[in-house]
Formats: structure tokens, sequence, C-alpha cells
């Protein structure tokens, strides 16, 4: 993935301890930049990841805030473990890996919303199961993406015999679009923006994974839900039977707990706000926040959750 721009941008406070007006008189620690890692053009958490930095950009005005495009889920784990960032998306699974356990280092600052894994063929397809991509050319997300993390599973599981690449959202739908895939997987939120333009102009449909949610959910119970994408999610596109992994957003253990309280604050009561152009944050709320399965809660939002309650 090429280049990394700058959502937001906020001129810093440096030195001391700067005390955030609004926040009850707690003093925040010097933050003079704080990264938020995202996702790749087209995907739901850059574009999700560009409000929640527009509006941390106000609640840490001390702190320069930075939304960072990446690759996804891997991609923002790894920048996480790297000090590259201190704030990222990820699906669950990807969060958890293959051994269950939580990203070491990490903790949660809450549960977002689900994604679903999409599979894309164009209109006039012949394809019409998922056990009919077998050598053909089809997109596994980017790299390092959780849509690349989810099919590596799934294609070790059934034995899935394609010729692989890996793009992201928006290169996948234009490379459908003219011809040089025969199909594409993403596993995002819905509607996401890269699948809702080829679909809307009629020129994609979506296969069912019915069976092949069961196999993920029966192999990793854990953060596998068999889930539908519902018929409203796309312009004349039927409601289609898939799989549902849960969305967190992750922090370094090490970013300071009234930072992790404020952001978590901020997601979950300007959600609203993000939701105004992303609509999947409607889903985002304080009953199932907590629910951020193996991976344990940052101590500032847990602490958050804590008041929230009391």
């Amino acid at each position: 993935m090429s280049g990394h721009p700058d959502v937001a941008r906020r001129s810093v406070l440096v030195g001391g301890m700067a005390v955030l007006a609004g926040c009850g008189g707690r003093a925040v620690p010097d933050l003079p930049e704080l990264v938020l890692a995202t996702g790749p053009p087209g995907a739901v958490f850059r574009e999700i990841g560009a409000t929640l930095a527009r509006l941390l950009d106000r609640a840490l005005p001390d702190t320069r805030v930075v939304a960072r495009e990446t690759a996804a889920s891997a991609d923002n784990i790894r920048l996480l473990h790297d000090g590259a960032a201190q704030v990222g998306f990820s699906s669950l699974d990807a969060a958890v890996g293959a051994s269950g356990r939580p990203p070491e280092g990490m903790g949660a600052l809450g549960r977002l919303y689900d994604s679903f894994l999409h599979l894309v063929v164009p209109a006039d397809s012949p394809l019409r199961s998922y056990g009919d991509l077998d050598r053909h050319r089809v997109s596994f997300g980017a790299d390092g993406s959780g849509t690349e993390f989810i099919m590596t599973r799934l294609a070790d599981l059934t034995g899935l015999d394609v010729r692989e690449t890996l793009l992201d959202q928006a290169d996948s739908a234009d490379a459908l679009t003219t011809g040089d895939l025969d199909a594409m997987f993403s596993l995002t939120g819905v509607p996401t923006p890269a699948v809702a333009q080829i679909t809307a102009a009629g020129g994609a449909r979506l296969i069912g994974l019915r069976g092949q949610a069961d196999r993920l959910a029966d192999a990793y119970p854990a953060p596998y839900i068999p889930a539908t994408i519902p018929a409203t999610a796309y312009e004349d596109v039927p409601a289609t039977p898939t799989v549902a992994v849960p969305n967190i957003l992750l922090a370094r253990s090490d970013l300071p707990d009234e930072v992790a309280r404020i952001i978590t604050e901020t997601v979950f009561t300007q959600s609203a706000a993000i939701a105004a152009d992303r609509p999947e944050a409607a889903h985002i709320n304080v009953r199932t926040g907590i629910a951020t399965g193996p991976v344990p809660l940052h101590p500032g939002a847990e602490r958050w959750f804590r008041d929230r309650k009391s």
C-alpha cells in the first residue's frame, strides 16, 4: 500500500501535562501525536476511521490526530505492535490469531460492529457457488487485511484452489469490472462503498456462503457467526447467507489510560455522528461495546464503561 495520508491535522502544544476541557478536570498526559490505523480505499474501516479522527481532533485539542491508510486488520496489528500506531481497527479473528489469545501488548477500546464476508462476481458470470471458484482468478483482499486472514483459513479448511491475488477493495472492484478478476472476497461492513458502487451499476452480484460459514464456525467458534447480508444492503441484490465477524478497536497497552478513556467515550457517545456517513456505525452501542471476546478491555476503556454504569 503506497501512501499514508493524514486525514486530520492539528498543531501540537508540547510540554508538561494538558488539562482537557470537559473531561471533569482529569489531567491528560502530553501526547504530541495519535496515529489511528484504519484501512484501504473503499473500505468501511477507512471511512469510519476518517470520521473518528476528526472527532478525536476536537476531543484531544493538544494532540495531532492522524488517520493512517492501511491494508486493514493484520496490517493494523503489526503497526500497533511496532509502535507505528497507537490505536487501530481489527476484526476479532485477526486480533486473536491462530492461538485464540489476544495480541501481546494490546487491549480493546470496545466492540464496534460486525463485518460480513462478501463473495462478489460479475453479474453475467457463470460462477454460481463457492465450489465453482477453483482455478479462477480471485482476490483475497489486500495483503495484511482481515479478508486475507479469513480467506487463508477458509481455503485451508475447504481445499479451495484458485489463482489468488491480493488487492484492496477498490482495486478488486475495478479489476472485477474490467474482467481482470473472476471473483473477489471482501470482509467488511454492509453496505461497503466498493461493493455498493458496482452492484448499483448492475455489474455484480453476490454468491452465498452458508456452508462455508458453518465450516468456519465449527472450526473457530469464538469469532465466527453464520449471518445474512440483508436484501436492503445493496441495490437489487437479494439476502445472501454468509459469515459475520465482530470488529474491535484496539489500542496499545501503553496508551495512557485517560487518552484511552477519552477515545472510548468519543466512539460510544458520538456513534450517531460517525454513522452519518457510514451506517455500519449505527450498530456501535454501549450494551455490546464490552463484548470483545478473548481480548481484554484497555484499563482506560474499562474505566469508562464502569463509570457509565455507576
